[in-house]
């Protein structure tokens, strides 16, 4: 087997791990991540040929992106006292508790190597919080904080990395360097990512084209991460402004086809991407086993310790820390705010802090050599130690989170949802009841024509949820959707039938393939009306 043979076997495995996931109550980046396990266990399945520098270019753009489409910066901005102390400071205390374990358990090893340790385990991946909470129909509360930590903390954590690693390569550190460093990286970043984000949206409009448009949001992430890190700047950082100026100026809400297909478009790649990432970290057990080799328990013994602080310090932090939340929340009332509201979901919170791409990608990246040319202190124990924390934090609490979650008891409140549904059905429907009375008042209406066009507006809210309609016009209103039901099977059925003409015609002798494919694409497109 050869490196694309790999890559092939671990995109079919990405797009077969969600039904299996789905089917056995588990999220599928921890199905990866066991079937990266198990091909890192033959001889003849090769071992991972990337460079370290490209693993984080390569994977964590599409990825963040993916996953900021799926929020708004009004729910960050909303949040922003339990994330920063999520995203900030724990990463912050996790790096210290780990770096002075890490000096303590494994002989000799550097400070700066062991800050550089703790750096690179201290973030939980956002992608597995986001894909694990996405599949367990977790609170949206708890589910926000997850995304917003996630999405935040590879900002101050791969931020601190690389100055722990400058540190150690250089034998120098500077407290108020590394301060000014990190606030100088959120600064690039931000620029840049606001800055490409405002010429995408210009060139979204230029471009006026489905197929364009959703091609230039595959490039900008990108293009954001490389050129934020080239100026020394956070490149994730840039990634999610850039995403989040899209997501809030970037939507014409008239361009139903772009909106449609864009969506699908990011769903595959996000399945696709999210396979490969988990799959190249069960993968490198090949690393570790050849960096183990005769040490097995004495490397087991400090990687334990690690695992270890890593997962009792976010318990020791999300106790008070949450109770702060909530006592701060409940001082100044707002209602807003996405908390924890019970120990049972601080305890869910807590289980959720897995590992992930970030941490295996950081930990390759670590350079062989110091500025003298001698060998980075301790670079194979640090990399094994990081795969063990991935590994056990990823598998163990991604397997028995599911679990844990239905024995705790937590679960969304699909009351609220439901009401929340509604009133957006309800704020949908008048909308257009509003611009229908503008128009009769314009154009003079008949009045049979009003009406038609009355019900249907009512109707537009009725088809989001069927909560809207009140108790004594509910069986007026199911005898329409009947009648409704009963005219959009014929119209599919007539249109199935227009369809397959069409296609019928593709093959036959004369026929431009090109002329029959744009045909399609208006019965396509009249099929979603």
């Amino acid at each position: 087997m050869d490196q694309l043979a790999l890559l092939f076997v671990l995109l079919v495995g990405a797009v077969v791990s969600v039904p299996v996931g789905d089917r056995l109550g588990l999220p599928s980046p921890v199905l990866m991540t066991l079937l990266g396990l198990v091909l890192a266990l033959p001889d003849f399945v090769p071992n991972v040929d990337i460079p370290p520098d490209l693993i984080l270019p390569a994977l964590l753009p599409p990825l963040l992106y993916a996953a900021v489409r799926r929020t708004s910066w009004r729910q960050f901005t909303a949040n922003k006292r339990p994330i920063f102390l999520l995203a900030v400071a724990l990463v912050f205390v996790t790096m210290i508790a780990v770096a002075a374990t890490a000096s303590a358990v494994v002989p000799g090893l550097p400070i700066a190597a062991a800050v550089a340790l703790g750096a690179l385990v201290a973030p939980p991946d956002p992608i597995a919080a986001t894909a694990v909470a996405g599949q367990l129909g977790l609170p949206r509360r708890l589910v926000s904080i997850l995304e917003g930590e996630g999405l935040f903390n590879d900002v101050t954590a791969i931020t601190l990395y690389h100055v722990a690693i400058a540190a150690a390569v250089s034998g120098s550190f500077s407290v108020s360097g590394a301060v000014l460093a990190l606030l100088l990286s959120a600064v690039v970043a931000v620029a840049v990512g606001a800055a490409l984000g405002w010429v995408s949206n210009k060139l979204m409009d230029i471009l006026n084209d489905a197929t364009l448009q959703i091609g230039l949001t595959l490039l900008v992430p990108f293009a954001s991460y490389v050129l934020a890190d080239e100026l020394h700047g956070s490149g994730v950082l840039a990634v999610l402004t850039t995403a989040l100026f899209l997501a809030e100026y970037g939507t014409d809400p008239d361009d139903v086809l772009t909106r449609l297909a864009g969506h699908s478009f990011w769903e595959v790649v996000d399945t696709l991407v999210t396979g490969v990432a988990f799959g190249l970290i069960g993968l490198e057990l090949h690393h570790a086993i050849a960096t183990a080799e005769n040490h097995w328990g004495e490397m087991l013994g400090w990687a334990g310790a690690v695992v270890g602080v890593v997962i009792l310090v976010r318990l020791l932090w999300l106790l008070p820390a949450t109770w702060l939340t909530q006592w701060l929340h409940s001082r100044r009332g707002d209602q807003e705010e996405d908390i924890p509201t019970s120990w049972r979901e601080t305890i869910v919170m807590w289980w959720s802090g897995m590992r992930g791409v970030a941490s295996v990608a950081l930990a390759l990246a670590i350079p062989l050599e110091m500025d003298d040319g001698s060998p980075f202190p301790d670079r194979d124990e640090i990399v094994f130690i990081a795969f063990v924390v991935i590994v056990v934090t990823l598998v163990l609490q991604g397997l028995t989170l599911p679990w844990l979650v239905r024995r705790l008891g937590v679960q969304a409140d699909t009351a609220r949802e439901k009401e929340f549904e509604k009133e957006l059905a309800v704020r949908a429907a008048r909308a257009a009841k509003e611009r229908l009375a503008e128009i009769e008042r314009e154009e003079d209406l008949p009045e049979e024509l009003f009406e038609q066009m009355l019900r249907r507006a009512f109707d537009l809210g009725v088809r989001i949820t069927p909560d809207v309609v009140e108790d004594e016009r509910m069986e007026a209103h199911e005898k329409r959707a009947r009648r409704l039901k009963r005219i959009r099977r014929i119209q599919g059925e007539m249109l199935s039938a227009a369809r397959h003409e069409i296609l019928a015609a593709r093959g036959e002798p004369g026929a431009d393939p090109e002329v029959v494919d744009r045909v399609l694409r208006h019965l396509d497109v009249r099929s979603l009306r």
